[in-house]
C-alpha cells in the first residue's frame, strides 16, 4: 500500500462574515500543486463562494431596510412581483411546511414573510455546486455550524470529515462528533421505538453517505423559531444529519419547533439521524449519534 504523508493531507482555511455569522472553507493541500497554486486555488474558490452569499443575502436579509425581503415585509412589493429567486425559495419553503405539517414556516407569527429558515442552507448548497463545478472534489463549507462536504480531508482515502456538536449547556465543549462524507458504513434504517429512536444507518437510502449536518435551537440565538408546538422549549437543540444540507437544516428547525411529534415524523419520513437535546439536558439519538 502506498504510504501518503501527513504534510501532503494538510488542511487550509479561509473565512468571511455574511448572513450574521462566519462562513469558512476548508480544503485538504494537494500534494502535487505548488504551495502557492493550491494557495491561489482556495483564494479564487473562497471569492466565488462570498460572493455568492453575499448576494442572496442582499435578497433576503430582513436587517437591510433596501432588500427585497425587507420591502415584502413593509409591503411595498407583492411577493407575484417578486424576483424568480424570492418566489422560488418561498416555493420551497411552502412545501416543506406541508411535509412537517407547519413545524417549518415561512412566515412569523405576525404573518411576515420571514426566509431566513431555508436561505442559508440554501447558500450552503448553491456554493457546494459552485465548488464542484470548479472542479474540487475534496472540502468542508461550515457557516454557522451547519456543515456540508465533499469527498475526505485525505483524498484518495475513505477517512470521512468530522463534524463537531457543540454542548448548548456548555459552547466551550462539544457534545457529539459525526463523520461526514467519505465512506460511513452503517446498518439498513430501522422504525422508531415506543422508548426512543433505534438505530438508523450512517449511509443513505441509495448508497451514498452523508454529506451534511445542521444544528438548530435556542442555544446560541435566543429563541428564534416558531411553529406549530414553538414556546413548549421542549428541545433545546437539534442536530441533524442528511445527504443534503436543506433537508438537514430545515428539519433540525422543525424539531425544535414541533418537539417529539415532529422528531418521531422526521426519522420515519427521512432518511437522516438525529440527536435532540431536552431542555432538561436529556439526549434522544439516532443510531449513528451514538455510534
Amino acid at each position: 500500500m502506498q504510504q501518503t504523508s501527513e504534510a501532503a493531507h494538510r488542511l487550509r482555511a479561509r473565512t468571511f462574515t455574511c448572513m450574521g455569522t462566519v462562513i469558512s472553507l476548508t480544503v485538504p493541500t494537494d500534494a502535487h500543486k505548488a504551495p502557492q497554486a493550491a494557495a491561489d486555488e482556495l483564494e479564487a474558490a473562497t471569492a466565488v463562494v462570498e460572493r455568492l452569499f453575499t448576494e442572496l443575502d442582499s435578497i433576503f436579509s430582513l436587517y437591510r431596510p433596501d432588500s427585497e425581503a425587507s420591502r415584502l415585509v413593509r409591503g411595498e412589493l407583492g411577493l407575484p412581483e417578486a424576483s424568480a429567486e424570492m418566489r422560488a425559495r418561498y416555493e420551497e419553503a411552502a412545501e416543506w411546511r406541508l411535509l412537517t405539517e407547519g413545524a417549518f414556516t415561512p412566515e412569523r407569527p405576525d404573518g411576515a414573510l420571514d426566509l431566513s429558515g431555508i436561505v442559508k442552507g440554501h447558500a450552503i448548497r448553491e456554493a457546494g455546486m459552485s465548488l464542484l463545478a470548479l472542479g474540487m472534489a475534496n472540502w468542508c463549507l461550515n457557516a454557522g455550524g451547519d456543515v456540508l462536504v465533499s469527498g475526505s480531508p485525505k483524498p484518495g482515502t475513505d477517512v470521512p470529515w468530522r463534524a463537531g456538536i457543540v454542548d448548548p449547556a456548555d459552547r466551550r465543549t462539544l457534545l457529539a462528533g459525526f463523520p461526514l462524507g467519505g465512506a460511513a458504513l452503517g446498518s439498513p434504517p430501522q422504525s422508531l421505538s415506543p422508548s426512543g429512536l433505534a438505530p438508523r444507518g450512517e449511509k443513505t437510502a441509495d448508497g451514498g453517505t452523508r454529506a451534511a449536518l445542521a444544528t438548530s435551537g435556542s442555544a446560541e440565538r435566543g429563541d428564534h423559531i416558531w411553529g406549530v408546538t414553538a414556546g413548549a422549549a421542549e428541545f433545546r437543540q437539534v442536530s441533524v444529519a442528511a445527504a443534503d444540507v436543506v433537508t438537514a437544516d430545515v428539519l433540525a428547525t422543525a424539531i425544535v419547533a414541533g418537539g417529539v411529534p415532529m422528531l418521531n415524523r422526521a426519522t420515519s419520513m427521512w432518511d437522516i439521524e438525529a440527536l435532540a437535546v431536552r431542555a432538561n439536558g436529556e439526549l434522544l439519538a439516532t443510531g449513528g449519534f451514538r455510534r
